[in-house]
């Protein structure tokens, strides 16, 4: 079966939404422009998108706003709120071979990965706030005798998120379910490359109980729609996800318009430090080459920086590579691919211009570094590893979003601090050893929102997530991401009897 062929099937088994969801329903931009929703797997039209601007978001953020005023779903009782959410997650559930079908589709990605991660895994993140809204208490602050001081959280009103491409509809919950859960209104711009299962989740949210007005999507071009609606007057807080570089403009958006909440996960160069004492050579490899190649590096805390002791880094190196080598990109429909494409022709053009300015500073490419299945049509980069790298080099510094190994050799302990360190970001570090106090050294040394000892990305939606430098601020999951979408008031009560 050709990839084409392959398109073809898995569209029978999905509903595209292409409009905006505003309000409780599906419309087209106010414009009628539109854009086309490209497939990588083969570099064919799944359909034209609603090209939203600032007209569109006006609309979506009056619904939000409308809907947060009358307070249906905000001055709904908890447990009335939690049932509709642990609704939302069973709908997630019940269409959950429809939405990784429509993810794989729209971003080409594993359908493995799809089936087994993305999908499951906004269902639970859905439960788990559900389950907090009527757990998560206020307080009573230690007051004079004939005073009672209350310190309350109230939602903080419309909120604005601007979601990623790389886990379209899993970074969207991490946003959404806890917004809802503190009694919200949200207007959710996605990426243009990846829209379609954030638009099909709306309606399912819907059908879930969810009032309208509530949750809005509206698609288009972040320059216009996303620019929008961070620069909007009438929303309380902006929270984003995604590049450094547009994470800094959505601040300065915020600044100019009404100060609205800001929380910002952006890039990342993470360390991943391989000590002599690494207790496990084999699973310390397959992190290294899983840390990114999943996904096909498009995550934010891909392990791309490989710092290896130099006294064991030709034989650790020679392990990673076999995996790299044997690592084949394929068909993202097939349910046995395991590496798939990358999320459009200019994700994966940058990839391979980056792959060039390697090779010009003098880096030496072990294996990889070039377009694979040309044939096919779609967008697929070969798995890559650079050695002999200068953390000063372009490939040590910037942030590839691609399955791009920068292998780069310590000296000791305070060598391979240094240099993972050294970089603009901190959202995630890593460190093989079999010496725990070297673990905690490292641990508390390391600039970054996570740490990782003898494996990479460990974490589930207890355990917050964000980044430390240019990496951002705020946390998404566990119950710490609710103070995002809240605001705490002080009630002090005078007692005059």
């Amino acid at each position: 079966m050709t990839f084409a062929d392959s398109v073809a099937r898995a569209r029978g088994g999905v509903n595209i939404q292409t409009g905006a969801f505003i309000n409780g329903a599906f419309r087209p931009a106010r414009s009628g422009e539109t854009m086309a929703c490209i497939t990588p797997i083969d570099g064919s039209e799944l359909g034209q998108l609603s090209a939203c601007d600032a007209a569109d978001i006006d609309d979506a953020v009056a619904a939000a706003r409308a809907s947060f005023e009358t307070g249906h779903w905000r001055k709904m009782a908890p447990r009335a709120k939690r049932d509709v959410m642990l609704a939302f997650a069973q709908k997630i559930d019940d269409n959950a071979a429809e939405l990784a079908l429509l993810e794989t589709l729209d971003m080409g990605k594993p359908l493995a990965n799809t089936t087994r991660a993305d999908i499951p895994l906004v269902a639970q993140a859905i439960r788990y706030y559900a389950e907090a809204i009527d757990k998560v208490n206020d307080e009573l602050g230690p007051s004079p005798h004939n005073a009672v001081s209350m310190i309350v959280r109230e939602p903080m009103g419309v909120v604005g998120a601007v979601v990623p491409w790389n886990f379209p509809l899993l970074m969207a919950s991490w946003k959404f379910a806890p917004a809802l859960a503190t009694g919200n209104s949200i207007v959710i711009k996605p990426a243009e490359q990846a829209s379609l299962t954030m638009l099909r989740t709306a309606e399912l949210a819907m059908e879930a109980g969810l009032p309208e007005g509530v949750l809005n999507v509206v698609p288009g071009l972040g320059e216009k729609a996303g620019k929008a609606l961070a620069l909007h007057m009438d929303v309380d807080g902006i929270v984003f996800t995604g590049s450094t570089a547009v994470g800094k403009l959505i601040m300065g958006y915020a600044a100019q318009s009404n100060l609205k909440r800001v929380a910002l996960e952006c890039g990342g160069k993470s360390p991943q430090i391989v000590m002599e004492d690494c207790p496990d050579f084999e699973a310390a490899a397959q992190a290294a080459a899983w840390g990114v190649f999943y996904d096909q590096g498009q995550v934010c805390t891909a392990a791309t920086r490989l710092l290896v002791q130099n006294s064991i880094k030709k034989d650790f190196l020679e392990k990673v590579a076999a995996i790299a080598k044997d690592l084949k990109p394929g068909d993202p429909l097939d349910p046995e691919t395991s590496f798939g494409a990358m999320v459009d022709e200019g994700q994966m053009n940058t990839v391979l211009s980056y792959v060039d300015k390697g090779k010009a500073e003098g880096a030496r490419l072990i294996c990889g570094g070039e377009r694979a299945l040309g044939n096919s049509g779609g967008f697929y980069v070969a798995p890559t590893i650079f050695d002999g790298v200068d953390n000063k080099m372009t490939i040590a510094q910037e942030e590839i979003f691609g399955p791009v190994i920068s292998a780069i050799g310590f000296d000791d302990f305070d060598d391979a601090m240094k240099i993972g360190n050294d970089t603009i970001y901190g959202l995630a570090a890593g460190v093989w050893t079999s010496d725990i106090d070297k673990a905690m050294r490292a641990a508390r040394t390391l600039r970054a929102g996570n740490v990782w000892v003898n494996n990479w990305d460990g974490s589930d939606i207890t355990t917050p997530f964000g980044g430390f430098k240019q990496s951002g601020f705020g946390r998404d999951r566990s119950l710490h991401a609710l103070d995002k979408y809240t605001e705490l008031k002080t009630i002090w009560i005078e007692l005059r009897k």
